[in-house]
């Protein structure tokens, strides 16, 4: 609509300046010494909704971080959007990676880098800039609520309580997420679904104490050798997990899925040089948009042992440890998924090492169905703003609460996100468009627009 374009091309700058505000704001919620830069987060989210036109906004306690709630209702009878999204990010480390302050905001080329860019303050600010369109156009057709929470980045384990003690609150007829990417600006898509995740830890210990390499190399097991050979024992030749049962519950997608999967535009070429590797890796037998969104996978996400420090020292570690997460995908569950890899590394080691494993979090996978009237709406408005069809696909990342929020509200997800691949989510360096930003803004008040029609 041609009110919204001009009311949003007048307010432009306006809008990234805000977001630009928000991005100067460490909000690390796995550290605690960022306890207050959370309060003060969630208090910024609530003053820019209010800001917006919505009716009421609250930070709300929870166990852990506080959770922004929001609402503009216009008419109880009038079909109802529930906004999800976090305004926590991921810590900013290795920081000597970064070529500017990871919480202070750079626009280079057409993009803003910084922590939280694209994952999820760009992408959640846009609906409210969104909300601020419809109030001020006088155009809005669905209620709008907001649920904005502060702990995704350390799987939302406070915030499955929340929804379930104020169902009320939350009541709506579907839930929008933008918390994902996109394929391209020239080939715009939609996720029908995200993985699951099992997140653990495990430590190996041999000897009670660092020992000299020399005095006592070859005659006790080194903590950081076994490890390593319990970790690479955990794919075979064809880089198929080899972990008994973890393929059990996998529900296979048909061959129509995986023809449909493959339409998407794919360049090797281009997707290895953005990555600056060589070669792809992966499970044999699947393409690369099947192996990050159909397949469940095991990653090392960080291990550690011995001397770190500058120049050398020959010891024997005491220890060695690895944090290991799990994506899952439909009918795994993340629970038993985790209870069988905390067995499994218990069970392989060697008598010479003890071996200690603990949980860190998990989610469950979530599906969302294509011929649903929210996924028609927002393939819709993608089309209205495109000017092409989006492609269904599935994503690769977590949003460990969807399965939790359909559950206790029983109504479905939509995700509608307008992030892109390479935004360096959860690295050093996340950026975001600032075209995908104001296409994310001028697409979303059609979504509303074609959810409240039918």
């Amino acid at each position: 609509m041609k009110v919204w374009k001009d009311y949003q091309e007048k307010n432009k700058d306006r809008f990234l300046a805000e977001m630009l505000d928000l991005l100067r704001i460490p909000s690390v919620s796995a550290k605690s010494e960022h306890k207050a830069d959370m309060l003060k987060c969630a208090e910024a989210v609530k003053k820019n909704m209010l800001a917006a036109g919505a009716d009421k906004a609250e930070v709300m306690p929870t166990n852990g971080h506080p959770v922004v709630y929001g609402e503009k209702i216009i008419d109880p009878s009038k079909p109802t959007v529930l906004v999800y999204g976090h305004y926590d990010v991921q810590p900013p480390e290795p920081l000597e990676l970064w070529h500017s302050g990871p919480f202070d905001p750079v626009i280079k080329d057409g993009k803003v880098y910084a922590r939280g860019s694209a994952d999820d303050k760009g992408q959640f600010y846009m609906h409210i800039k969104a909300l601020e369109t419809l109030v001020k156009t006088n155009t809005m057709t669905t209620n709008i609520k907001f649920l904005i929470e502060g702990e995704e980045e350390v799987g939302s384990p406070n915030l499955g309580k929340f929804v379930a003690a104020n169902k009320s609150l939350l009541k709506a007829d579907v839930i929008l997420i933008s918390d994902s990417s996109m394929l391209s600006m020239e080939n715009p898509s939609l996720d029908t679904g995200v993985r699951g995740l099992s997140y653990i830890e495990v430590e190996v210990t041999a000897a009670n104490r660092d020992l000299h390499s020399g005095t006592y190399g070859g005659a006790v097991a080194n903590p950081i050798t076994i490890l390593a050979k319990m970790i690479a024992g955990c794919h075979d030749e064809n880089n198929h997990i080899t972990i008994p049962g973890f393929y059990d519950d996998v529900v296979t997608a048909s061959a129509e899925e995986r023809a449909l999967i493959n339409k998407a535009p794919y360049n090797e070429k281009e997707y290895k040089d953005d990555l600056g590797v060589k070669e792809l890796w992966g499970e044999k037998g699947y393409t690369t948009y099947e192996r990050t969104g159909i397949r469940p996978t095991i990653e090392i996400n960080g291990i550690w042992g011995g001397y770190q420090g500058e120049g050398a020292k020959t010891v024997l570690p005491s220890k060695a440890t690895a944090k290991i997460s799990a994506r899952l995908v439909p009918n795994q569950s993340s629970h038993k998924m985790t209870e069988k890899l905390l067995a499994y590394f218990k069970s392989i080691a060697p008598s010479s090492v003890t071996v200690k494993a603990f949980e860190h979090h998990g989610g469950e996978p979530y599906m969302t169905p294509i011929d649903s009237k929210g996924y028609k709406a927002a393939s819709k408005a993608v089309e209205t703003t495109f000017g092409k069809a989006p492609i269904p696909v599935r994503g690769g990342g977590s949003i460990p609460i969807c399965s939790i929020l359909e559950k206790e509200l029983g109504i479905k997800i939509i995700f509608m996100g307008f992030g892109l691949d390479n935004d360096n989510l959860h690295s050093p360096n996340e950026k975001y468009n600032i075209e995908n930003y104001y296409k994310g803004i001028e697409t979303i008040p059609y979504f509303h627009k074609f959810f409240a029609e039918g």
